[in-house]
Formats: structure tokens, C-alpha cells, sequence
């Protein structure tokens, strides 16, 4: 996905900034990291106060195989499959994704 795209999907937010990282992007709002884009995948940031809202929604964490073999967890989840077709839902996930960046630092 090209960062024209991933500012037309986040454009609620207002002006956002795109960073390489991990292999893939981080995008920031106001300087606040509110998703990645790993492997082609758009990923919001969660907290303990918005993964359950995106586990219900059907949403998947970001998982990861570590070096030694074990699983890792990320606090990014996938983009809830009807969000994609509503630009209003995208906005209010990404705005959650924002806010939970907010209280992370």
C-alpha cells in the first residue's frame, strides 16, 4: 500500500506521517504512533482498554514468532473487516487506534 493510500484511509485523523520501521511503516498522528503497516497489512494500536472492543469485532492481534522459538503479542490488531467499506468506522477505529497511542506514552 502506497503512503498516498494510508493517508486517504486515515484522513479523519487530519495530517499523518509515515515512518519506515519493523520491515514495514508506522503511522503518526500529531507525533503519536497509531498503526503499522507490516507485510502489507494495516495494523491499529489497542490497549487493555480497546482489545477487547477489537477482539469482538473479529479483529486479530499481532503475533509473532521470536528467535527462541516462543510467541510474541504486539498491541496491534487488525483492521475490523467492515471498517474497509465504511469510512466512518475506519474513523472511529482509527481514533481509538490514536487514543490508545495517546496512553501509551
Amino acid at each position: 500500500m502506497d503512503n498516498d493510500e494510508i493517508r486517504e484511509i486515515f484522513q479523519s485523523l487530519g495530517p499523518i506521517t509515515i515512518r519506515r520501521m519493523f520491515g514495514g511503516k508506522g503511522m503518526y498522528c500529531d507525533g503519536v504512533i497509531f498503526a503499522l503497516e507490516v507485510q502489507g497489512e494495516i495494523l491499529l494500536k489497542a490497549d487493555a482498554e480497546t482489545a477487547p472492543r477489537f477482539a469482538e469485532a473479529g479483529a486479530r492481534q499481532w503475533i509473532y514468532e521470536r528467535k527462541d522459538g516462543k510467541t510474541g503479542a504486539m498491541p496491534y490488531w487488525s483492521v475490523p473487516d467492515d471498517a474497509w467499506d465504511d469510512p466512518d468506522l475506519m474513523a472511529q477505529w482509527a481514533r481509538l487506534a490514536f487514543e490508545a497511542g495517546l496512553r501509551s506514552r
